[in-house]
């Protein structure tokens, strides 16, 4: 099994850059970065800044999505970061949610079909192939890139069961992030509906004491108002729960965070001590042919701590 961390650039980048360079010490596979527009650090300049530091590392956004930035200015990005570190590029997409898009004011028009032309944009400019293109939010007209690399990997990352059966239809791997627990046998059903070969890769918090659960707390706070409907009833979290929740996040996470229970938090999370964390997390994948689990990185009090721990009982 593949070991990642996905970076959140809350904190000062060289902080990020000093985290990814001990990861690739302790053998971790890839580095995700997250695009949470004006909430973290701008993620190209972070995965370029990752890129130099490191070299063995592959990275990638972790998510960007198809309406913050044109997704040709994104797949050029991804090639230059591709030149730039002799082949370690990945792409990471999906359609975005409230932390990223509400701050600028833009709405998720058609995400399905937005984060299905995103996919197929990339994987031609990629290859070099002149590209004409007239979709719901993107449009080319000749397009062409002459430093891509037909290899470089997309994933794709959702929770709907459509965006779901799409990754595994035209994806190279799907990312399942935050997934209500009792409920990731039906996630990775829908992928493989598709294409029982998808690969997938999954991700969430592992909480081994208090501090770690405050560290996730604000972290699920859009999580979850974006999760669907049944998901929040089947936890108990009402629709004036998830008004109250996106009403305080105008005033930060850590404001938000006051709403959110403890019981909302813990059927998304891997929780009790670092060696049943492992146990778990090991058998959650076995029993679902996952290939690889991607530890978020939020702004702990010692992350270097909290890796080196995680490291040490997952590898």
């Amino acid at each position: 099994m593949k070991l990642s961390l996905n970076v959140i650039p809350e904190c000062p980048l060289g902080e990020i850059v000093e985290l990814a360079v001990r990861a690739e010490s302790f053998g971790f596979d890839r580095c995700w970065v997250y695009d949470e527009g004006l909430a973290t650090r701008d993620v190209h300049v972070t995965m370029a800044a990752i890129g130099a530091a490191t070299t063995m590392l592959q990275i990638g956004p972790g998510i960007t999505n198809p309406y913050t930035r044109h997704p040709a200015q994104t797949a050029s990005a991804v090639a230059s970061l591709d030149e730039m570190t002799g082949g370690r590029a990945f792409l990471g997409i999906g359609a975005g949610g409230s932390l990223t898009l509400d701050p600028i004011g833009i709405s998720r028009l058609r995400p399905l079909a937005a984060v299905r032309d995103s996919i197929e944009v990339s994987r031609k400019l990629f290859a070099g192939s002149a590209v004409d293109h007239r979709g719901p939010t993107v449009s080319l007209s000749s397009a062409r890139m002459g430093y891509g690399r037909a290899e470089i990997e997309i994933w794709l990352a959702g929770r709907g069961p459509k965006m779901l059966a799409l990754g595994g239809e035209i994806a190279d791997g799907v990312m399942l992030d935050f997934i209500y627990k009792p409920s990731l046998a039906s996630y990775v059903e829908r992928v493989r509906s598709r294409n029982q070969g998808a690969r997938i890769c999954y991700s969430t918090a592992i909480v081994t004491g208090e501090d770690d659960l405050e560290f996730v707390r604000p972290h699920m706070t859009y999580r979850l108002v974006d999760s669907p409907a049944e998901i929040r009833g089947a936890i108990g979290m009402s629709d004036e729960d998830v008004a109250r929740i996106r009403a305080a996040m105008s005033d930060g996470l850590e404001a938000a965070a006051s709403h959110v229970r403890d019981e909302w938090v813990l059927p998304f999370v891997i929780s009790g001590s670092v060696t049943e964390c492992a146990a778990e997390v090991d058998r959650l994948c076995s029993a679902h042919g996952i290939e690889e689990f991607l530890v978020p990185m939020f702004d702990m009090a010692d992350q270097h701590d909290y890796l080196t721990r995680l490291a040490s009982a997952l590898r």
